[in-house]
């Protein structure tokens, strides 16, 4: 069997940063560092995180006073925040920048008085955040059948932004209705919308060109995850999402020459090793991998963690 691996996968900028915020707080202030929130969702992050001290809370209300905090990459509603100076919790905001961006966007554009709209998905960590980070309403779509639902005048002045686990390719069509919809209509251009997921969708598309059957390590509540595996059943490829190398079904690779292989922005590069291993259960097993995209970016740490020198426990900005 050939395995095809695709490139760029795995960990991104913003999940790389989130990862270290947590392991750093913990290094410098102790266990245990009270994260609101998956800080990236992979369950296998959360739980290597936990086994290091980090306890993970859907709800300020279940920090303990005083408790070192950290909000997940996802982002966070301005009511958090609120809460957590509220309270006086030392926090670290784990915030990937390019959803930063999109508050700021979103922001801006509610300030100069636009009618706003989010393309993503209910209920996403995200979405949410984005949606309280916003002082004014946030009207959400996912398709072209909810612009055309949208009860509002052609000429209302709109604009719109985007959930950055959806790509260039997940949202021009609903941009395009958008823009057919109302006549006064702005937002970011399309190069803005997140790097790593355009890169991971385009790296999936040359690997289907290749493969017979797709294989995306990630978890079930990884939005990115999830459409990688979408794309490559889009292409008219058997394609499955696993959580690691446990989840192979050999039922799947009957008549199979040539795997393609990728992982999800959140997923570690030791997923994708466990199912390599995995499949050479089944027999020989020959691995390459596609030339791609290099990403290089790296956003930087919060300034009290650039020493990643364990110290006596204190509060930030003591």
């Amino acid at each position: 069997m050939q395995v095809i691996l695709a490139n760029p996968r795995g960990f991104c900028a913003g999940v790389v940063r989130a990862i270290e915020i947590v392991e750093r707080a913990i290094d410098r202030y102790g266990a245990p560092v009270y994260v609101r929130h998956e800080i990236v969702h992979n369950r296998h992050v959360v739980d290597t995180l936990r086994a290091k001290g980090a306890v993970f809370v859907e709800e300020l209300s279940d920090v303990p006073e005083g408790a070192m905090t950290v909000f997940s990459a996802h982002g966070v509603a301005r009511s958090v925040e609120d809460e957590a100076k509220a309270r006086k919790l030392p926090v670290f905001d784990a915030t990937c920048p390019l959803v930063t961006k999109v508050h700021l966007q979103g922001r801006r554009y509610a300030k100069d008085g636009r009618t706003l709209v989010m393309i993503g998905h209910e209920g996403h960590a995200e979405v949410v955040g984005t949606r309280g980070q916003v002082d004014a309403p946030v009207h959400l779509v996912s398709t072209e059948a909810d612009v055309a639902a949208l009860d509002l005048p052609t000429d209302t002045p709109m604009a719109y932004i985007t959930q950055t686990t959806l790509s260039v390719d997940d949202t021009k069509n609903v941009i395009a209705s958008l823009g057919e919809r109302f006549t006064n209509l702005i937002g970011p251009d399309v190069s803005e919308i997140c790097y790593a997921t355009q890169n991971r969708q385009s790296a999936v598309r040359d690997l289907c060109k290749v493969a017979d059957l797709i294989l995306v390590v990630g978890s079930e509540n990884s939005s990115n995850s999830s459409r990688l595996r979408d794309l490559g059943a889009d292409e008219g490829l058997p394609s499955y999402l696993v959580a690691d190398g446990s989840a192979i079904d050999p039922a799947w690779f009957e008549g199979v020459e040539r795997v393609g292989l990728t992982a999800g922005a959140s997923a570690p590069d030791e997923l994708v090793e466990s199912v390599i291993a995995a499949l050479r259960k089944l027999g020989p097993v020959e691995v390459t991998q596609l030339s791609g995209v290099v990403e290089s970016l790296e956003f930087g740490l919060p300034r009290e963690l650039r020493d990643p020198a364990p110290t006596k426990r204190a509060a930030v900005g003591a």
